[in-house]
């Protein structure tokens, strides 16, 4: 949950980003006036600061400034830009996204985190105790982008058989509508192979409660990421890259994994109460079936979703979560509510 600012602590922080939007155009200018190279594509691995690194064809690293008319980059983001006399450069162009994940800021308004993504890996554990109702927010954010989700369940080492079984079964539901679930553990070692196989190829991010072992995770599949951080920080000229700033890693066996510290769930963003269905596949063919057109699948009579879940071709866990998110975007749409 966002912390709600006053009005004062707003314009203070809209001063302070105009300050360093005026810093950022004016280090473009004086690239400009210092002359530009020619225009070539790149890939944003991370923020830093104001700049941002982009990586170019050959794989160098370069930090470059953005025109201020691009608004703000995402870590992901294919690019054009032009080097200059001094080995930084200019963003001068983004290439159309197939999807964008983002925050809000301090001023509740979407920030980009990281765009072009084709899969989403939810880390599951049994501790804490997992929260079907948040799986439920990360698919439906999930199908909102296009992109594939995967289910981890990470520390299986602290399961034995019967409570491992239990858990798969748990989650059943979910692979009955197209989300496999794939049993790991980051301490023993388990899983790994089959996780690094279903990220090859794609540009992925993990997400999930904290505490479930994400971070173990990554540096199990990115064995020599102190190394990639350590050249990002001599991209920068700052020292010690910031561990706060989401970064593109290659993956050792070919795809990308970015890598997005205290970002563990996404937002609703721009989802709409009657997009919910993209990230609930199984109540589709039930939609619009009820005898009410204005059914709220609680207590109407002849409601064809909850004749779904009676005859066991939908969890009432899925139901009740769907219910819930609707009743949550609806009251986000009301006239005078500003966003969380």
């Amino acid at each position: 949950m966002s912390r709600r600012l006053t009005d004062r602590q707003k314009a203070r922080i809209g001063r302070l980003q105009e300050r360093r939007r005026a810093r950022v155009d004016r280090t473009a200018a004086a690239l400009t006036e210092g002359g530009l190279g020619p225009e070539q594509h790149g890939l944003v691995l991370t923020h830093y600061g104001q700049s941002s690194i982009i990586e170019d064809d050959a794989g160098q690293l370069h930090r470059c400034a953005a025109r201020q008319n691009l608004g703000p980059l995402a870590c992901g983001d294919r690019v054009v830009w032009q080097a200059s006399g001094v080995g930084d450069g200019v963003v001068v162009a983004v290439g159309e996204r197939r999807s964008l994940l983002t925050r809000p800021d301090h001023n509740g308004q979407p920030r980009p985190i990281a765009a072009n993504l084709d899969a989403v890996a939810v880390v599951l554990a049994p501790t804490p105790e997992p929260s079907e109702y948040l799986l439920d927010r990360y698919l439906v954010a999930i199908a909102a982008t296009g992109a594939r989700g995967l289910l981890v369940l990470n520390k299986i080492d602290l399961l034995d058989p019967p409570a491992l079984a239990a858990m798969v079964e748990r989650m059943e539901p979910y692979r009955r509508i197209g989300y496999p679930l794939l049993p790991a553990s980051s301490r023993a070692a388990r899983g790994l192979d089959a996780l690094r196989d279903w990220l090859s190829g794609r540009a992925s991010l993990l997400v999930g409660q904290s505490g479930v072992g994400k971070s173990s995770l990554i540096k199990a599949l990115l064995p020599d990421r102190d190394i990639r951080i350590q050249a990002v920080s001599a991209a920068t000229g700052h020292g010690t890259h910031t561990t706060s700033a989401s970064t593109l890693y290659h993956l050792p066996g070919g795809g990308d994994l970015i890598d997005t510290p205290g970002v563990r769930s996404f937002e609703l963003g721009d989802v709409r109460p009657d997009d919910l269905e993209r990230g609930f596949p199984e109540l589709t063919p039930y939609l619009g079936c009820c005898r009410f057109a204005d059914c709220r699948h609680e207590t109407e009579p002849d409601c064809a979703l909850r004749d779904a879940v009676a005859g066991g071709a939908v969890a009432p866990r899925r139901l009740e979560s769907y219910r819930r998110l609707r009743a949550e975007l609806e009251l986000a749409l009301k006239p005078g509510r500003s966003p969380s």
